[in-house]
């Protein structure tokens, strides 16, 4: 079947034989346009079994149907495409369906292992578990997996796989704006009004289809865009004159996070960061001492000097049996602790070659907050994966001014130096 379409330039890619072909970038692109009509028209040449997906479809609307069904229409195919509420069958064979990745299982999906094209789209949401199950399913020869996205950050998986660590026989093309030839004039004006208003690396990620700093509603996204564009993710070496300073976020079942940092005059410098779980005390002690550091302090919050039920003592005897000078951290208001991050943000440094630093940035990164799903309000911080990093980001920044390049003298007892119970 011969049909005569128009396509931006930079996607006539779509018809030629790729593995895994991406197309990534902002508003107004015509990327998903141009996959709708890309799909169209290969089914329309030769029997296909489309899947079109999305981390998250809870029903069709949520889908790409309806974006299909007007591009039917616009080809002028309506007579070779029968569009069914929950599917798409062309008159040779073709059949496009539809379905989230959320809620799929290993066996669940089993039932697209036939697809030979798999367009997902909003792909930057797709999560590592949801790629893992999906990519070895689509295996029937000559398949292929699309994805349309938006980038958020540079190290979220879709972009990982597309752009950054890209497998063989994957192309990933940008497109954005100033690509599409049929841009219309309403979003032109937005565009520009948009450009004048918003801050550049909002401007940058929602129409130039760059990523994030941070992604959105992050507490620190204005601290972490400062930091980037100051050039304070950079090579922090570690200074055998100053003390280290360990700052420990305390969890078992969830993370335990440990910031190992050095001061100098004003400056702080994050040279390490561990962070993991379901380890014991000691197995984080034996870990530290092997790095044959400079030690100064070890500071930590209320709970660290309550006896542990299942030891019969208190993290804190613990440290100072294996000769660790402990502190503990200030009690400070989760609230009053954010705050008091964000002023002394601007004089971190953080080691970005190190691999643990490069963790607790993507901590900072993607700590936001909840959201009340009846107001739409931003409430408390989210406890998730990314908040335990965190968490001992904003103690650090609370014992900042005390850190010194030689280690405290340790307290007759805790209590003595802070009163108070931890507030984390």
């Amino acid at each position: 079947m011969k049909i005569n379409a128009k396509f931006p330039p930079k996607l006539k890619f779509l018809f030629k034989s790729k593995r895994k072909k991406g197309i990534r970038g902002g508003r107004g692109s015509g990327k998903s346009w141009g996959v709708a009509r890309a799909l169209l028209i290969l089914g329309a040449q030769s029997k296909q079994r489309i899947l079109c997906t999305r981390e998250v479809q809870k029903s069709i609307k949520q889908s790409v149907h309806r974006l299909l069904k007007d591009q039917i229409e616009s080809l002028g195919l309506q007579s070779f495409y029968t569009v069914l509420e929950t599917e798409i069958r062309g008159r040779n064979g073709t059949l496009f369906l539809f379905s989230g990745l959320s809620d799929l299982t290993a066996e669940s999906i089993k039932s697209f292992e036939g697809c030979t094209i798999c367009w997902c789209e909003e792909a930057q949401s797709i999560t590592r578990r949801s790629w893992h199950i999906l990519i070895p399913t689509i295996r029937a020869p000559g398949s292929e997996i699309w994805a349309t996205y938006n980038p958020q950050l540079e190290t979220d998986e879709t972009h990982q796989m597309f752009v950054v660590n890209p497998a063989p026989d994957t192309i990933c093309v940008e497109i954005n704006y100033n690509d599409n030839p049929w841009f219309p004039a309403e979003l032109e004006a937005e565009r520009l009004h948009a450009e004048a208003t918003m801050i550049p690396e909002e401007y940058n990620h929602i129409w130039g289809g760059k990523c994030k700093p941070a992604v959105e509603g992050a507490i620190y996204f204005g601290e972490v865009c400062a930091a980037e564009t100051a050039g304070r993710f950079t090579r922090v070496p570690y200074d055998p004159m100053l003390k280290v300073h360990a700052i420990w976020d305390l969890g078992f079942a969830d993370s335990m996070a440990i910031i190992l940092a050095q001061r100098l005059a004003s400056e702080i410098r994050i040279v390490g960061y561990i962070e993991d779980s379901h380890r014991d005390l000691a197995s984080y002690i034996n870990q530290i001492k092997e790095m044959d550091l400079n030690w100064g302090n070890d500071w930590l919050p209320h709970d660290g000097f309550a006896t542990r039920h299942q030891t019969g003592k208190s993290d804190d005897q613990v440290l100072r049996a294996n000769r660790r000078d402990v502190i503990m951290t200030p009690n400070i208001e989760v609230e009053a602790g954010i705050r008091a991050a964000r002023l002394v943000f601007p004089r971190i440094y953080f080691n970005s070659e190190d691999d643990g630093v490069k963790r607790l940035i993507e901590c900072l990164k993607r700590y936001r907050r909840n959201i009340n799903q009846q107001t739409k309000e931003a409430t408390t911080p989210r406890h998730d994966e990314f908040s335990h990093g965190a968490d001992a980001f904003r103690y650090l920044c609370l014992v900042a001014d005390q850190l010194t390049s030689a280690a405290i003298a340790k307290p007759k007892t805790a209590r003595q130096n802070y009163g108070g119970g931890w507030m984390g």
